[in-house]
């Protein structure tokens, strides 16, 4: 069973830069102890929990453009052909932007 998981750039130390690779398993879980295998330290990057159980606070987990936290979360299972993406979440701002000072130029 072929799974396209596309990597963002934090991520790529552990892949040698490929924005893409393949993996098998029949859920993220089983996903994830695959591209271990062959990508050492990744898998931690994403997981956490006393048993690896549970997606990491700041990292999102897509399965076909679907967040994987409103299926099954790492149990949620896959099929041939589908689509894995990891995002880390982003943070920060306040969400406002200052107004520019256009007195000097009325």
């Amino acid at each position: 069973m072929a799974i396209e998981v596309r990597i963002p750039t934090i991520l790529r130390t552990y892949t040698d830069g490929a924005k893409a690779v393949e993996g098998s398993g029949d859920t993220i879980a089983a996903l994830l102890t695959d591209l271990e295998t062959r990508h050492t330290g990744i898998r931690e990057r994403i997981v956490d929990g006393a048993n690896g159980d549970q997606l990491r606070r700041f990292v999102n987990v897509y399965l076909n453009d679907e967040d994987v936290r409103f299926l099954d979360g790492i149990s949620t299972k896959l099929a041939d052909g589908d689509s894995v993406t990891i995002l880390p979440a982003v943070a920060g701002g306040s969400g406002r932007m200052p107004m520019p000072d256009v007195s000097a130029t009325l």
